[in-house]
C-alpha cells in the first residue's frame, strides 16, 4: 500500500506521552483491523440495494472496481496523514495545518455530523433484519423503544473504554462473518454462474447504486480520529489499514456471489435484510436466524466503532482549542464522556429517518469533507515537502494529484445524483458549520466558554516550519 521509511521520530507532530491521568491501554493491530472493518463495512449487510439498483453484474463489478477508485486511495492517504499527525483530531488537524483553523473546523463539523448520521443507520438496519422474525419492532412505539434501548447499551460499551470496544469488535466480526462462510459452502451445488452476468443498463437507478457503493466502501479516514489511542501508530496504522482493505472487499464480494448465483433473480426483493431470506432458501430457518443474529452483531460492531471515532474526534478538536474545553473531559476509563453523550443524542434524534434517506444525507456531507481532505493532502505535499512522513505513498506531488482525481470525479457524480431534498438539508447543515465557527470564536473572546489547547500537543505550524528549515540548513 506504500512505503515505510524506517523513521522513528516525527518532527512535525510528535505527540508526547499521555498525561498521568490518562492511563487507558493502547489499541494494537488486530483490534484496530476490526475497528477499521466496522468503521467501513461490518459485513455485507446493506449491500443488497446495489443489486436492486443495477442488477447482479454491475453490483459485482462495482464492489470490485470501487475499491481501486475510492477505498485504496482513501486508505493510503489515511495511512500517510494518520502517521504524520498521530492525534485524536485526525483529519481535522490535517485540514487545519494545510488550510487554516476555519476550514479545519468545517471539516470537523461535516465529518462528525456525517458520522452521527451514519451511526443512526445501524439501529435501523438492526431492526430491519429482526422485523421478519419480530414484526412488532418494524414500526410504532416498540420500534422507538428498541432504538432507545440499543443506543443506551452500545453507548455504555463506548463509555467503558476503547480497548474493550476493540476486542468486542474482533468477537463480533468473526461471529457476523461465520454464517456467510457456511452459506457459501451450502450454496456451491446451487450456483449458476450465468446469473452473475445479468445486466440491464437501461434500467439502473444510478443514485441508489452509487450511494450504496459509496456508503459501503468509505470512512477509511475515520480511524485517524483514534490515532492518539493506537499503540505505535507509525507502524500499526498502515499495517492495519492494509489488512482491513482485504477483509472488507472479501466480506462484500463473496456473499454477493453466493446470493446472486445460487438464487433466481428478483431485483425488487434485493433490499436491506434480503440476505436472511436467501439464507432460508439455501439452508432453512436455522441459517436465516443465524444470519439475522449476525446482522444484529454486525450493527452493534459498526455502532460502537463509529461512536468511538465520532466522540474521540470531538475530544481531539477540544484539545486543539476548536471546541469548548469541557469536550476534552475524559471518564475514569479514558473515554471522551461529553463527546459520547453528544454523539448518542444525535443518533437517537436521527434514527427516525429511512435507510435510503440516511445513506444519501450522510454521503452528501461526507463528500464535502473528503474534498477538503484531498486538498489538504496535496497542499501539505507542496507546503511541507520535507516534513517527516513515517509512512509515505510512493508517488510524487504530481502523482498525489493524479491519485486524488478519480475519487474526486466520483464525489462529483454522487453529489450530482443526490435528490433535491437531501441536497437542501445537507447544504443547510454546511451553512450551520460556517456560522458556528465565528460564533464559538465570539464566545471565546467574551469568555462565555472556556477554550484551551492541550499542552501535550505541538504547534503544528511552528514545528512544520522548523522541520523544513532544518532540512534546508
Amino acid at each position: 500500500m506504500g512505503e515505510y521509511d524506517g523513521s522513528e521520530y516525527v518532527v512535525i507532530n510528535e505527540v508526547p506521552p499521555p498525561r498521568a491521568g490518562h492511563s487507558s491501554r493502547k489499541v494494537s493491530v488486530l483490534p484496530l483491523v476490526f475497528l477499521i472493518f466496522y468503521e467501513v463495512s461490518g459485513g455485507p449487510f446493506g449491500v443488497e440495494d446495489s443489486v436492486n439498483a443495477a442488477g447482479p453484474l454491475l453490483a459485482l463489478l462495482g464492489f470490485l472496481a470501487f475499491p481501486f477508485i475510492w477505498s485504496i486511495p482513501e486508505a493510503l492517504i489515511t495511512a500517510e496523514m494518520g502517521t504524520m499527525f498521530p492525534e485524536n483530531s485526525g483529519y481535522v488537524v490535517w485540514v487545519s495545518s494545510a488550510l487554516g483553523p476555519f476550514w479545519g473546523f468545517q471539516q470537523g463539523w461535516v465529518k462528525w455530523l456525517s458520522g452521527v448520521i451514519d451511526n443512526a443507520l445501524y439501529p435501523v438496519l438492526f431492526l430491519d433484519y429482526l422485523k421478519s422474525g419480530f414484526p412488532a419492532v418494524g414500526h410504532g412505539f416498540p420500534r422507538v423503544l428498541a432504538v432507545l434501548a440499543l443506543t443506551i447499551v452500545l453507548t455504555y460499551m463506548n463509555y467503558r473504554g476503547l480497548t474493550i470496544v476493540g476486542w468486542v469488535a474482533i468477537l463480533l466480526g468473526i461471529s457476523s462473518l461465520l454464517p456467510f462462510a457456511v452459506m457459501g459452502l451450502i450454496s456451491i451445488p446451487k450456483l449458476r454462474p450465468g446469473r452473475w452476468f445479468v445486466a440491464d443498463i437501461h434500467h439502473v437507478d444510478w443514485n441508489l447504486y452509487l450511494n450504496t457503493l459509496f456508503w459501503n466502501l468509505n470512512y477509511w479516514d475515520s480511524i485517524s480520529t483514534l490515532a492518539g489511542e493506537v499503540e505505535n501508530p507509525k507502524k500499526t496504522l498502515p499495517k492495519s489499514l492494509f489488512y482491513a482493505v482485504i477483509l472488507v472487499v472479501v466480506s462484500y464480494f463473496i456473499p454477493l456471489l453466493v446470493g446472486t448465483g445460487a438464487v433466481p433473480l428478483q431485483r425488487d426483493k434485493w433490499t436491506d435484510g434480503y440476505f436472511s431470506d436467501i439464507a432460508k432458501m439455501l439452508g432453512g430457518v436455522w441459517l436465516r436466524w443465524w444470519i439475522q443474529a449476525a446482522a444484529a452483531m454486525s450493527n452493534m460492531g459498526m455502532f460502537v466503532a463509529e461512536m468511538s471515532s465520532d466522540s474521540f474526534q470531538l475530544l481531539g478538536m477540544a484539545e486543539r482549542g476548536m471546541l469548548p474545553e469541557f469536550f476534552a473531559k475524559r471518564s475514569r476509563y479514558g473515554t471522551p464522556l461529553i463527546g459520547i453523550l453528544f454523539s448518542a443524542s444525535g443518533v437517537f434524534l436521527l434514527s427516525w429517518m429511512s435507510f435510503q434517506e440516511i445513506v444519501a444525507a450522510e454521503n452528501f456531507l461526507y463528500c464535502f469533507g473528503m474534498i477538503l481532505e484531498f486538498i489538504a493532502f496535496v497542499r501539505l505535499r507542496y507546503k511541507y515537502p520535507n516534513a517527516s512522513r513515517p509512512y509515505k505513498i510512493p508517488v510524487g506531488n504530481i502523482g498525489s494529484i493524479l491519485m486524488c482525481t478519480p475519487p474526486t470525479i466520483l464525489i462529483c457524480a454522487v453529489l450530482a445524483f443526490s435528490s433535491l431534498k437531501v441536497m437542501i438539508v445537507s447544504l443547510i447543515a454546511v451553512v450551520i458549520g460556517l456560522v458556528m465557527h465565528p460564533c464559538l470564536k465570539h464566545f471565546e473572546k467574551k469568555r462565555w466558554m472556556k477554550f484551551s489547547i492541550s499542552s501535550d500537543l505541538p504547534d503544528i505550524q511552528a514545528t512544520a516550519r522548523e522541520s523544513t528549515e532544518t532540512f534546508i540548513a
